[in-house]
């Protein structure tokens, strides 16, 4: 009994795993024969046109008309005109978003994302930074500019003077004194086509800017002090492509080279119209009005101005928007430039106006001297006259220039001891 049940169950287990092996060996079948199943066949045709329909569909687009591409392109191009129309309205969107969280705290917020703070030291070590960092050069702005200045300038620095014809005479004592000292990075921006052909002739290098109408009007046919204004639209380019700018008004005799007189540790280094130390370097002005009895006496700080013909810019952010806050102002009234040129450096913030934050040195009055300085003092001045060998001489407090200029040369230059007894102080 046993025995005859075992052999039953190995019979029936024999019989499943005969069964097994023929499913398995019919769906290997229908896989091969079937790969998209019994009820998709129809479906499969439908993909094999589609894929087919696709290719020709794709041979024919290959062979479209000049017409049909041309148009494309023209939508292509229309299309990134106007993103980049969408990104300029972006950039000054954020401009204007920029300037409208200036607010009180707003100052703070940007003093702690510029750096780590850090403690104070002992008591009389504390040194404040007073040296902005130089922006990023972008050569895209002027590529014409940017190919001149890498020949001319040394060590990222030039001269600029601008001129027209009307200051020919003076510009050609001022080119000649700069060949003199040897200075080979001063270049001559040139306001009409005179001084072009005459910078040629003298082979001194120099810029004529691309058509401009409202700077051609004054720059061909303003007087000194029109073409001072326009110094400050000009020099941002130069500025932009990361070059530091000594600008000198034509009115000038170099007699060394005053880069080796700069500090480079202020946004803007001028030469001043003070006379003295104290007019110069500033002080402590005490205005008397007896009306107001105990406290009559009111202190006030002094100091002579800048003078807008000779300073020098470091290539920072203080000194474009400098430049930009004056030719603005310039284009908006008929002002006197270095009247505004002052108020934009020395002006503090108060309500409704935001100062320009600006660091700023003034040069040594002996050094780069004005004509004041000169025919008042030095002149009279047995031990200055001697010793006192200028960088420059700017002839700005006096109307007959290129007299000044020339004998200046004669006595500095030729050593004619007399050459500057013949001038007034002032002018007559």
């Amino acid at each position: 009994m046993a025995g005859r049940r075992d052999r039953s169950q190995q019979l029936r287990g024999s019989r499943i795993a005969i069964a097994i092996l023929i499913g398995i060996f019919i769906g290997c079948v229908c896989a091969v024969m079937f790969p998209y199943g019994f009820f998709n066949s129809s479906s499969s045709l439908k993909v094999n046109e589609r894929l087919s329909k696709s290719s020709d569909q794709v041979g024919s687009s290959a062979c479209e008309s000049p017409e049909r591409v041309k148009m494309l392109k023209s939508d292509f191009a229309s299309l990134l005109e106007k993103n980049a129309e969408l990104k300029k309205q972006v950039r000054e969107l954020t401009e204007k978003l920029r300037l409208a969280e200036q607010g009180s705290d707003n100052a703070r917020k940007q003093v702690l994302a510029l750096g780590t703070q850090i403690k104070a030291g002992p008591f009389g070590t504390v040194k404040s930074l007073r040296t902005n960092p130089t922006i990023l050069s972008d050569e895209s702005i002027n590529p014409r500019l940017a190919k001149i200045l890498e020949e001319i300038a040394v060590d990222k620095e030039v001269i600029v003077a601008l001129a027209n014809a009307n200051v020919k005479a003076m510009l050609e004592v001022q080119i000649a004194s700069i060949k003199r000292v040897g200075i080979t990075n001063y270049l001559v921006v040139a306001l009409d086509d005179y001084i072009e052909n005459f910078c040629k002739e003298k082979d001194v290098a120099y810029y004529k800017r691309d058509p401009d109408k409202d700077v051609d009007t004054v720059g061909k046919t303003g007087g000194n002090h029109a073409v001072s204004g326009l110094k400050f639209r000009v020099l941002r380019e130069f500025l932009q492509l990361g070059y530091g700018v000594l600008l000198s008004d034509v009115d000038i005799v170099f007699l060394q080279n005053p880069f080796s007189h700069l500090y480079r540790d202020s946004d803007v280094e001028s030469m001043s119209d003070g006379h003295n130390n104290h007019t110069a370097y500033g002080f402590n002005d005490v205005f008397d009005e007896p009306a107001m009895g105990w406290a009559r006496y009111a202190h006030t700080m002094r100091i002579w101005v800048f003078n807008s013909g000779f300073f020098y810019l470091r290539p920072t952010i203080p000194s474009i928007e400098l430049l930009d806050r004056v030719a603005d102002r310039l284009s908006k009234a008929k002002v006197w430039d270095q009247a505004v040129f002052n108020e934009e450096l020395f002006y503090p913030s108060h309500p409704n106006y935001t100062a320009l934050h600006a660091s700023k040195r003034v040069m040594d009055m002996y050094e780069f001297m004005n004509s004041k300085v000169l025919f008042k003092t030095v002149r009279k001045n047995h031990e200055l006259k001697k010793k006192v060998k200028p960088v420059i001489v700017h002839v700005n407090y006096h109307p007959d220039k290129l007299n000044r200029m020339q004998a200046v040369v004669e006595f500095y230059v030729n050593g004619k001891q007399d050459a500057l007894d013949s001038f007034p102080d002032g002018s007559e």
